[in-house]
């Protein structure tokens, strides 16, 4: 009977905390942020958005698919995040358990040989045996447990936004790395073939001052052009080979030569970039969801921090066998064969530590605080970084056929000059600065269609790209 009524007060201060308890702190709640109805950059404002594209449509190279599939599968940053899931995953475990009872054994055997006469009957010594448990249950009263379990899972739920975050940061690095690398080899290209056009401007150079037609000075400009351009070369060589081994980084492998697949100016993207609705901003990107998590965190453990202030009420309970001396001791006549089994309950209060327990919460509330103002710092900072790239990808392509306009005119002004030269009309300086001059066009023209490629991955990766707006597919289940 009195284990029956020991187990009914159990069951009922189960109850009171289950049902009647109430975790202490406040409960999250999104704050209140003012988002603009549209992007201020944005021509054609509308529920649309470029980000719903996954990436493997969005960048159609089959190569440049390829390295970025080779990228999630190895790059080491993504497989450190990855491994620090698993450790907040574990972290929650841990936190639930403490909803669980605790249960701890200890025994203990006689020795084998002779025993001392200074022992005292009844008392524990080296020749008593006994096999005890213990078992103790806190009643989660004031949500102790339950707030410090949801810090827990919101921790988990924010390092999977960080592995979201990474997968976009390692897609958008892959490709503009990519789109380096392709303008380098275009570059090179130029450069080679202006080094080639200039020298057989020295030659011809060469043979005129042979016949006294031009001068001395004449000749070495010439030379002097020949040789910017083939430093020119040197330094895009350098470039190119720079570039493939921080690609490979990412690729998770050694330097090495890396394949290229379309040519900058093959890259198929799309012509319309619309950017969405700002609000989708806070949903989509993985930082700012990140941010959010981190913020609904602390904000729980501002409870556990609470709870700490108040008496812990628990129930213990003690069973197992001993010597029956031991036992008789314990009980003042036990069964035969040394069972025994004890249940109560237990409560603990902060006395002398309590005013350290008021500081620890105030701590945590100035915690969260700031997490709530880089919270809202992050979300500054994504409509800062969605408006540079909206701008960015509007006059990049103003800016490309602009340029594209300058090539063709300089293209055609040096054949005039080219043509004037030979036949004596014009002198060596129409040459070389109509030569010069379609030089630096060219370079910069392919600039620009590398910073339009590249505005765009910037501009997807701003808007939180890579995940379609219902979440079927993931940026790590990539089809091959």
């Amino acid at each position: 009977m009195r284990h029956q009524s020991l187990w009914c007060v159990s069951l009922s201060l189960f109850s009171l905390a289950l049902f009647a308890g109430c975790a202490m702190g406040p409960d999250y709640k999104r704050p209140p942020i003012p988002t603009p109805k549209t992007f201020r950059m944005a021509t054609e404002p509308g529920p649309e958005s470029l980000a719903n594209l996954p990436w493997w449509d969005l960048l159609q190279d089959q190569q440049l698919q390829r390295l970025i599939r080779t990228a999630i599968n190895e790059n080491k940053d993504l497989k450190r995040v990855l491994a620090t899931i698993d450790e907040y995953q574990a972290r929650l475990m841990i936190a639930r358990t403490d909803f669980a009872p605790q249960i701890n054994g200890s025994a203990n055997a006689p020795v084998f040989g002779r025993q001392t006469t200074f022992t005292f009957p009844g008392f524990p010594n080296p020749f008593a045996y006994y096999l005890q448990a213990n078992l103790s249950w806190e009643v989660d009263i004031w949500g102790r447990i339950r707030r410090a379990t949801e810090a827990g899972l919101s921790d988990l739920l924010a390092r999977e936004e960080n592995r979201r975050a990474v997968i976009l940061d390692l897609v958008s690095s892959v490709a503009q790395a990519y789109f380096d690398l392709l303008q380098f080899d275009m570059q090179l290209d130029i450069a080679r073939r202006t080094l080639k056009s200039w020298e057989e401007s020295v030659r011809i150079a060469q043979a005129r001052l042979r016949q006294g037609v031009i001068s001395k000075l004449d000749a070495d400009q010439f030379e002097a052009e020949r040789a910017n351009a083939a430093a020119r070369a040197a330094e895009l060589e350098r470039q190119v080979v720079q570039k493939e081994n921080e690609l490979s980084v990412l690729l998770g492998q050694n330097p090495q030569p890396i394949k290229r697949g379309l040519s900058l100016t093959e890259q198929v993207m799309p012509p319309d970039v619309p950017p969405g609705l700002p609000s989708e901003l806070l949903q989509r990107r993985p930082d700012i969801v990140q941010a959010e998590q981190e913020l609904h965190a602390v904000t729980a453990r501002i409870g556990a921090a609470k709870a700490d202030r108040f008496p812990k009420i628990s129930l213990t309970s003690i069973f197992g066998i001993a010597n029956p001396v031991l036992t008789n001791l314990v009980k003042g006549g036990g069964r035969a064969g040394g069972q025994f089994f004890e249940a109560g309950g237990g409560l603990t209060a902060p006395l002398i530590n309590a005013q350290a327990l008021g500081f620890q919460q105030e701590a945590v509330e100035a915690q969260a605080r700031q997490v709530l103002a880089q919270y809202e710092q992050r979300i500054l900072v994504a409509f800062r970084e969605v408006e540079d790239a909206l701008v960015a990808v509007k006059t990049a392509r103003e800016q490309r056929e602009a340029q594209a306009q300058q090539v063709a005119a300089l293209r055609s002004a040096l054949n005039l000059a080219n043509l004037r030269y030979k036949g004596g009309v014009a002198n060596y300086l129409d040459v070389l600065i109509a030569q010069r001059n379609l030089f630096e066009a060219e370079l910069a023209l392919t600039s620009s269609h590398r910073l339009h490629l590249v505005s765009i991955i910037q501009l997807y990766r701003a808007l939180g790209g890579g995940w379609p707006p219902n979440g079927a597919a993931d940026a790590s289940r990539v089809p091959s």
